[in-house]
């Protein structure tokens, strides 16, 4: 897939404010300083679209990104580590969970991983829920040129080997770069093939 163009559409602060339309979205999350708006810049092959911050948790609305006028780019708040107060924390996950949930045209979200990590709890925690809850997803490795080929393998087999104690069926995987765009294609690849399965229905 080419990106002709990349439109910044505009934030919102609920779900019930996001652009209405029936163009489907693809939604990214992970936790905060996962590398999520170097990702979404990558893919789109703009600097700037995402805003990218040394300090994590920036991202604190549902942002809007549409591609080639036919589907979007959906920047979600990072969960996990944000400095703000307990309150607020509530509030972005409130965000989080009601755009997930109730957003009907949500084609894909990716939950994007950490490669330098090994499985998190409050990663398999959220795959856990996305399961529960039926939504569609995919996982992205960000930051593997960081990390060394057989530790990214170990730690990519350690994330297989729990899901596998209680899913039959693992969900898209996807290991990325940003600095050296890799996975790049094979993202935009598999949008496509959902786009267009889409049309058929």
């Amino acid at each position: 897939m080419i990106i002709k163009s990349a439109i910044f559409k505009g934030s919102s602060t609920t779900v019930t404010r996001c652009p209405k339309t029936d163009l489907p979205e693809y939604a990214f999350i992970g936790r905060s300083n996962v590398g999520k708006s170097s990702l979404i810049n990558m893919i789109t092959n703009r600097n700037r679209l995402a805003k990218t911050s040394a300090a994590p948790g920036k991202t604190r609305l549902i942002n809007h990104l549409l591609i080639n006028d036919e589907w979007y780019i959906v920047d979600l708040p990072g969960y996990g580590y944000i400095k703000a107060k307990p309150g607020q924390r509530k509030k972005f996950q409130i965000i989080i969970t009601d755009y997930i949930i109730r957003r009907g045209n949500l084609a894909c979200l990716f939950l994007l991983l950490d490669s330098r990590l090994e499985p998190q709890k409050i990663d398999l925690a959220f795959i856990t829920w996305l399961g529960e809850s039926g939504v569609p997803f995919a996982l992205i490795f960000t930051k593997t040129d960081k990390i060394s080929a057989s530790k990214f393998n170990n730690n990519q087999k350690a994330y297989e080997s729990v899901l596998s104690e209680t899913w039959e069926e693992l969900p898209p995987v996807f290991k990325t770069s940003a600095p050296r765009k890799l996975g790049r294609e094979d993202i935009l690849d598999f949008i496509e093939e959902i786009n267009s399965s889409l049309k058929t229905k």
